[in-house]
């Protein structure tokens, strides 16, 4: 992973989805990303421009920071993220605790951090072909 562009990318992600929340609501946003980026093996640009993936690439007109501030803020909490623990659980989805998203019902709810509630995919049990002899 480009160390560089992954840092610019997780900061931006953070910026569009999280401005204005605390730091770990922020922090939980970045884990989500990276986790992603975790399952996924690909860069973190490719895990977020991936289609209606995240909210601000299909929506917004631009995608420049206006606020720079808060663009400050966003960074801190990529690289906080980045070089801590993930207290989320492995969440790979988070949505606006405004909205109710049909794929939440397929998902592990694991907490809401800020104003944003955090899934993560349902464990798949395998179950062996082994039959069963009853008596």
């Amino acid at each position: 992973m480009d160390l560089l562009s992954a840092i610019m990318w997780l900061t931006l992600n953070i910026y569009h989805e999280g401005r204005g929340e605390e730091q770990l609501a922020q922090v939980a946003i970045a884990h989500v990303t990276i986790n992603r980026v975790e399952e996924s093996g690909k860069s973190m640009k490719s895990v977020i421009l991936k289609d209606k993936q995240f909210s601000w690439t299909h929506t917004k007109k631009s995608w420049t920071p206006q606020e720079w501030d808060a663009l400050a803020e966003s960074f801190k909490s990529a690289t906080v993220a980045m070089q801590g623990h993930d207290f989320t659980g492995g969440a790979t989805h988070f949505h606006h605790k405004n909205v109710k998203p049909i794929w939440r019902k397929k998902m592990v709810y694991i907490g809401q951090y800020g104003a944003h509630k955090f899934y993560k995919e349902r464990p798949v049990i395998k179950v062996s072909n082994t039959k069963i002899k009853r008596r």
